[in-house]
């Protein structure tokens, strides 16, 4: 699945067009490996579907052709305006799966932790170090961002040929299994965004939490030294007004 969306991703989209305008060379479906391809299916579902009904019923004698169909500049704004249209839809329901993702993870129990497997890793010096992955749980595709490194940072190591990136002894690289925290970070009232934090393998971050962790330790053991010794000062003093009262009795 993954070597699919990587391989069909760098494709451009199939567009429709009117034959009369290009040459049968340029009829080739890349995405198909078709010398010629053309929708037909119910025409119900698209107006290409009807468009190409219609020219085939005419082109086999069955029916006559629409005179609108046989104006070559009509058919160009035909497609072109199908084109738009299927773009358009394409987008929407992009808008739409991200609106419902938000409101999925923005729940209470919204935050998870999940796999998620290395699509692309930004191996630009020039850039701070991130890396795209995608969930396949839930379908999700997104940036991984480490905020804690920067791109001038000396153990930060990136190589384009085998796209991965490195901090120290760690390294990640395309196809690489990670995991992910996935959670909605809330910029404004009106304004959310899904976000994905890496939690395994650790890059260099939580290493330096943990020495910050060792110094407070020390810092406590140090400070119990002078409590102890104050708990004996209130004991010689109870002491001594004893023996006061002692004198006064004899006396």
């Amino acid at each position: 699945k993954l070597l699919r969306i990587l391989s069909t991703r760098c494709m451009s989209p199939a567009q429709y067009f009117c034959s009369g305008e290009y040459k049968p060379t340029d009829w080739h479906h890349y995405g198909l490996a078709a010398p010629v391809y053309t929708h037909f299916t119910s025409p119900i579902r698209r107006y290409a579907d009807v468009c190409v009904h219609r020219l085939l019923a005419a082109a086999i004698g069955v029916e006559p052709l629409p005179v609108h169909l046989s104006s070559k500049s009509y058919l160009h704004d035909l497609a072109a305006n199908m084109n738009r249209r299927h773009r358009s839809a394409q987008l929407a329901g992009r808008a739409s799966v991200q609106l419902h993702t938000l409101i999925v993870f923005a729940g209470e129990d919204g935050q998870k932790e999940e796999d998620a497997y290395v699509l692309d890793v930004d191996t630009n010096d020039s850039s701070e170090p991130s890396f795209t992955v995608i969930v396949p749980r839930y379908g999700i595709e997104g940036r991984v961002r480490l905020p804690h490194l920067t791109a001038t940072d000396k153990n930060i190591k990136r190589d384009a040929e085998k796209h991965s990136i490195s901090y120290k002894e760690t390294k990640i690289q395309v196809f690489d299994r990670v995991r992910v925290k996935i959670y909605v970070n809330v910029v404004q009232e009106t304004q959310k965004e899904l976000m994905l934090d890496l939690v395994h393998p650790i890059f260099g971050e939580p290493n330096e939490k943990i020495e910050i962790g060792k110094e407070t330790d020390i810092s406590m053991k140090v400070e119990e030294t002078p409590k102890k010794r104050q708990k004996s000062a209130p004991t010689a003093k109870k002491s001594g007004s004893s023996s006061k009262k002692r004198r006064k009795s004899k006396g």
